[in-house]
């Protein structure tokens, strides 16, 4: 089942996406899930598929995307967490996972502008899977993790490099205003499947600059669930951006950087396409 935010008319709403077609479940089950977030946390997948035969349909065309959770709890980004990435950024070796967080107002959703902040234009891009939680926990054991894991979706986990590198704690360049995208949808486990052969591509103007498979990640899923989860307890809801591969537009020569007119994508095998525009601050 692949789950979604968005807008419809005047109306924030969620639901499922079929084909071209959004279907409002949020409008039947508003009272009682009033987002998505509160949906996973109820675990009310099968209230969703009994809602879906009598929902109204859109066509995705006239929807609005906005990022999968809007209003999660927290956002935990995993850095460095290729081996190709680590190596580029000239960054040792460790052996516990490099965690920052991120908030929820530097999101944007599919479709939307990646917006360029007036302070800098050293805007760069992030491919990655992430993992949208679904049963809270704490201490979670790596034989439970997959347990925990209410869906997956694509995210750019969009940069603003000078401000990430004015010192050691990167959560200044990670947490302008709607530098990263998340969507358009997450998609449950039983329906993608085993997610470490997926092949995780990033594109700038069609052009291929990110490159890898899942399987590449240096730690995997279940190792940095239980890692977020020994120091913060995880809730429904909650985002893990699980890393980005090697190729980033900070390392190459010239650097390449996201500027107004260019579209970025996220792509991940059988989850979808994640596609933005960039778009000046005003």
């Amino acid at each position: 089942m692949k789950l979604a935010s968005f807008t419809i008319g005047n109306s924030r709403t969620w639901g499922v996406i079929e084909g071209e077609e959004a279907i409002d479940v949020g409008a039947l089950l508003r009272d009682r899930y009033p987002d998505l977030k509160s949906a996973i946390a109820a675990d009310a997948l099968p209230a969703v598929r009994d809602a879906i035969r009598t929902a109204k349909r859109y066509p995705t065309a006239e929807i609005i995307w906005l990022p999968v959770i809007p209003n999660p709890d927290k956002i935990l980004c995993i850095g460095l967490n290729y081996e190709m990435h680590r190596k580029e950024t000239g960054r040792a070796e460790v052996e516990n996972p490099t965690v920052f967080g991120r908030f929820a107002n530097s999101q944007t959703g599919h479709l939307a502008n990646i917006i360029r902040p007036k302070l800098s234009h050293d805007l760069d891009f992030e491919g990655e899977l992430a993992i949208i939680i679904g049963k809270p926990g704490r201490h979670i054991a790596r034989s439970d993790a997959w347990n925990h894991i209410a869906g997956y979706a694509c995210y750019n986990e969009g940069s603003v490099r000078d401000f990430q590198r004015h010192t050691h704690q990167f959560t200044p360049g990670k947490n302008f205003p709607e530098t990263g995208a998340f969507g358009p949808w997450m998609m449950t486990p039983d329906e993608l499947g085993d997610v470490a052969p997926l092949r995780l591509q990033t594109r700038v103007n069609g052009q291929i600059v990110q490159d890898a498979t899942i399987d590449q990640m240096i730690f995997d899923i279940p190792r940095q669930i239980e890692y977020c989860s020994s120091f913060t307890r995880l809730e429904p809801g909650d985002v893990i951006a699980t890393g980005t591969p090697g190729g980033v537009g900070a390392k190459r020569t010239p650097p390449l950087w996201l500027k107004p007119g260019d579209t970025v994508e996220v792509e991940i095998d059988r989850l979808g396409v994640l596609r933005n525009g960039v778009a000046d601050e005003i």
